[in-house]
């Protein structure tokens, strides 16, 4: 067995009924607690150690959160009752650096998780993580480089992610792009960005998490890890001259079902969140290249004087009169992963904008 292979098993053998120990992946480590072969773990390691050195692989150091592994201290927050939903939790955002996944990172940190910010923006990343840790006063976030439609790079992010902490509670699939035009002139390069992204990405996501998850639950026996899709309303209704963002939303839905039916087996569970539109986020209110300026300029909202007209305009398609925020998002991923008897939903956050029936 290699440590990419050991290390998730560890934090299956200590769960405790809500979560896994962190585990470090060392090179060595010298009076390990525990010395054993591979064969042996499951005789040897029980809740409450420390550190185990495993015999032609190398050292683990468990811990309660990243710095009890580390240095034997912790200031992680003791949540309890629904506060404590991902308490601890290892957590992936992808796409974390900016828009909706830098407020769904936000989000977890408040409530006590760990959090890989996964972007291609990895200096974004860093700086979110640095200041995030810096206000928690913990090692609560990293910064982690990726491109999710290269699946080397998603391959070697969840190697990276694995040796650091031994495995994922959690992994929200946010990366998204958006190139909206008509189906009569939109390019075949266009299109493909958009799918490769919002599509192929979930894929490939998905892909490289289920195996570590797979090897996290073998000893717990019971739910404790979650794959979570952030789609859009896009992906409940067809998007006038947004064909490939609607598209790909639409898949990611039937990737969610089919991954739902598959990964049961595991003990995973895989749910969407479809979003209606973060109009405060940089993709409406970039003020160059947001909707709101493209929307006035091409005049798509009659009778708009200005861009406070164009926004109006969107929220009031809205029954809540609003756009979409980042904690709107993450109650509901909270809702999905607390909810244990729930799998393979889309799970609208639209402000009433889109309705299921």
């Amino acid at each position: 067995m290699t440590n990419l292979e050991i290390a998730p098993l560890l934090r299956g053998m200590t769960f405790d009924g809500e979560k896994g120990d962190i585990v470090v992946f060392r090179e060595s480590i010298e009076n390990a607690e525990i010395v054993c072969t591979a064969d042996e773990l499951a005789e040897k390691v029980k809740p409450g150690v420390r550190s185990v050195s495993v015999e032609g692989v190398g050292g683990f150091l468990l811990g309660e959160d990243y710095d009890d592994a580390v240095n034997g201290t912790s200031n992680a927050p003791k949540l309890t009752g629904r506060a404590a939903v991902v308490s601890n939790k290892v957590c992936v955002v992808t796409g974390g650096a900016q828009g909706f996944g830098e407020g769904i990172v936000r989000e977890l940190v408040k409530n006590g998780a760990a959090v890989f910010i996964a972007d291609m923006n990895v200096d974004g990343a860093n700086a979110l993580a640095a200041e995030l840790n810096e206000k928690a006063g913990r090692t609560a976030a990293f910064g982690i480089a990726v491109n999710v439609s290269d699946e080397n790079s998603v391959k070697g992010m969840m190697e990276e992610i694995v040796k650091t902490v031994g495995g994922v509670d959690l992994f929200v699939s946010n990366a998204g792009v958006l190139r909206a035009e008509s189906v009569k002139t939109q390019s075949l390069a266009d299109f493909s960005f958009v799918t490769n992204v919002n599509y192929i990405g979930y894929f490939l996501c998905t892909k490289h998490v289920a195996p570590i998850m797979e090897q996290m639950n073998k000893p717990a026996g019971n739910y404790f890890t979650d794959i979570i899709s952030i789609a859009s309303k896009s992906a409940l209704e067809g998007s006038n001259k947004n064909g490939a963002y609607a598209g790909s939303k639409f898949g990611s839905v039937g990737l969610t079902q089919s991954f739902a039916k598959e990964l049961v087996a595991d003990k995973t569970k895989v749910n969407t969140v479809c979003p209606g539109n973060y109009l405060d986020g940089p993709l409406w209110s970039d003020p160059e290249r947001g909707l709101f300026v493209q929307y006035f300029n091409a005049g798509k909202v009659p009778g708009a004087k200005s861009l406070e007209d164009v926004r109006a305009f969107y929220e009031g398609q809205v029954p809540l009169n609003r756009g979409c925020y980042p904690v709107d998002v993450a109650q509901a991923i909270f809702y999905a992963v607390e909810q244990k008897y729930e799998t393979g939903q889309a799970i609208p956050v639209t402000g009433g904008q889109v309705m299921l029936n």
